[in-house]
């Protein structure tokens, strides 16, 4: 989301929720780990190499760092991810990585067992200590162009979970697009190969950067692209001024440079948009968190919360949300609601050669917040820019009661965290490899949510150059309705 190359790869491990884990795959010639047997060594119990169920990277820790390696069943390669210990205890520790920022900690669960959190994501990852590294972490791995087609195609056939939903049949991409890379192969045509196979996919959580000169990000086929954070912006600046001459009538009030912004409307109804779950503050989690608190704690007061000029229905606008932190959404969902509820259950994609092989679904938990909470009607506006973190908040709002009424059109269909991985010439590229499930164990992936009411075209050029914002007029009037009940 960013034309500035320099940037994009700092920027999108912080903003697209990088998540690197570990693989379970059964390997023959293991090297030896130094710290394979930590206590005994005289290091810390987290000391030494792990895999994770799922996710197809092993974690070296020692030395007050954490490191990576991305596995395949073809490859090992050294990872994106590297981190500092900032803190720890002999059972736990924490880490912050060098591009984002990003924290992470590691906990142990029992003998060599332990566990990892990114903070900002949601649910943990599951952690077995490894003996050894496989064989081939210790012979590099070729960098010419068929062993970095074969690495980029294996990646996503032992890990990206969707295929079938898709109907991709992935071994008859391969036969397809393998043919047109040899060992003379250059670097734009083979990046040209690459991109085109993921725009084949058409997801939204796949993206390729080849230094700092190309990246690609394709979004669901027909989805208005916004290529990088400048088209973003200018196209969030046009939508506010269309909501605020045709919808509020009136400037909204702003936080977050500009990202949230909040009306009071008439007849006791308010209006709150948010155009991330992210970009609010630098400085990662924790200043974004802050910020989205602030807003909030200006927005659901006590005499808007309770009492008689409380609010009789709220309008939550998420029909550009481009993602960021789901643990945001959360945060953004407990100031929704009075009782607790699931919000949804995570799992990742676990086994190379099984698709259907996923993790034990990980329940997470929407709590009300402590502070004043809103829990009257809500009519939620969606569209296929709701991607992200903006699709996980409005998946943990269908257990909410009174259930908000979505208005509009499909999300996206991107739930996952992105998994960014190494090829062996040095570029990096993102795939998904966990899908959120509901309370019955049904997934969005691929299709998006649905609304309960339909609006086609919603913020497209036609109605953004009208004075009509049908989606909006809906709201008002299910809400309306409510109040007449």
């Amino acid at each position: 989301m960013n034309d500035n190359r320099d940037t994009e790869r700092g920027r999108t491990s912080r903003r697209l929720a990088v998540v690197l884990a570990a693989l379970g795959i059964a390997v023959a010639g293991q090297v030896a780990a130094p710290a394979a047997d930590a206590d005994s060594a005289g290091q810390g119990p987290l000391d030494g190499l792990w895999r994770a169920d799922g996710y197809g990277t092993i974690f070296s820790i020692g030395q007050g760092r954490l490191t990576t390696f991305d596995t395949t069943t073809i490859s090992c390669l050294q990872g994106v991810l590297s981190a500092k210990q900032t803190a720890g205890t002999r059972d736990s520790a924490s880490f912050t990585a060098q591009e984002g920022g990003r924290r992470i900690t590691v906990q142990t669960r029992g003998p060599g067992r332990a566990r990892l959190r990114y903070l900002g994501s949601v649910g943990a990852i599951e952690l077995r200590r490894l003996p050894g590294l496989p064989g081939a972490c210790s012979t590099p791995t070729p960098g010419d162009p068929v062993k970095v087609f074969d690495v980029f195609w294996t990646t996503f056939a032992e890990n990206y979970p969707f295929f079938a939903t898709k109907g991709a049949d992935w071994r008859a991409v391969r036969d397809r697009y393998r043919s047109k890379v040899s060992s003379s192969t250059g670097d734009e045509e083979l990046f040209a190969v690459l991109r085109d196979i993921l725009k084949e996919l058409g997801d939204a959580h796949t993206a390729l950067l080849a230094g700092d000169k190309q990246f690609a990000r394709p979004l669901r086929p027909g989805t208005r692209q916004l290529d990088g954070i400048p088209a973003f912006m200018a196209f969030n600046k046009r939508v506010q001024e269309f909501i605020e001459r045709n919808d509020t009538h009136k400037p909204l009030k702003q936080w977050g440079r500009g990202v949230i912004g909040y009306a009071d409307l008439p007849d006791g109804l308010g209006y709150l948009r948010l155009g991330a779950f992210d970009g609010y503050a630098d400085g990662g989690f924790e200043p974004n968190a802050a910020e989205l608190d602030r807003a909030l704690d200006e927005i659901f007061t006590a005499s808007r919360t309770s009492g008689p000029d409380r609010l009789r229905g709220l309008i939550l606008d998420i029909r550009i949300n481009l993602g960021g932190y789901d643990a945001l959404g959360l945060r953004l969902a407990s100031r929704l609601t009075g009782r607790p509820y699931l919000a949804y259950a995570k799992q990742a994609r676990n086994t190379p050669d099984d698709p259907p092989g996923f993790t034990r679904p990980r329940p997470v938990p929407v709590r009300p917040a402590t502070v004043p909470v809103y829990t009257g009607p809500i009519a939620m506006l969606t569209s296929s820019l709701t991607i992200s973190a903006g699709e996980t908040f409005t998946q943990a709002m269908t257990g909410r009661t009174p259930r908000p009424e979505r208005i509009g059109e499909n999300t996206q269909g991107a739930f996952s965290d992105f998994l960014w991985r190494k090829l062996p010439n040095g570029w990096s590229f993102a795939l998904p490899n966990e899908r959120f499930l509901t309370r019955d164990g049904a997934s969005f992936d691929v299709t998006g949510i649905p609304p309960h009411l339909s609006v086609p075209g919603v913020l497209s050029d036609e109605e953004l150059n009208g004075d009509h914002d049908a989606a909006f007029t809906k709201a008002l009037s299910y809400l309306a309705n409510q109040r007449r009940r």
